[in-house]
């Protein structure tokens, strides 16, 4: 028996205010199942093995945090078509 049913994507649909069709909601229901079935899966692995990291690329993957010329930023400044005290201004979007 499917743990996501048509009538679980009509309620996310709602709670999402989403119109779907027949066929969308069947599809979801579908993908939704297999993407559970497939995280209950990992669920079974077993990690006593592996230390918890907190990113999931592993460490020293980063580059080197350098000071770089700060005329870079005086040239976008220069170049942008409204800056104003060392930074960029845009339109308003909130009201």
């Amino acid at each position: 028996m499917p743990r996501v049913t048509v009538e679980t994507v009509e309620h996310v649909a709602r709670l999402a205010r989403l119109s779907l069709s027949p066929e969308e909601k069947e599809t979801f229901a579908r993908q939704l199942d297999q993407i559970l079935a497939y995280a209950e899966s990992i669920q079974s692995l077993d990690t006593r093995g592996v230390p918890p990291m907190s990113h999931a690329i592993a460490s020293g993957t980063f580059r080197e945090d350098v000071p770089r010329d700060a005329r870079l930023r005086e040239t976008a400044l220069r170049e942008a078509p409204d800056a104003a005290d060392g930074l960029f201004r845009v339109p308003r979007v909130l009201p």
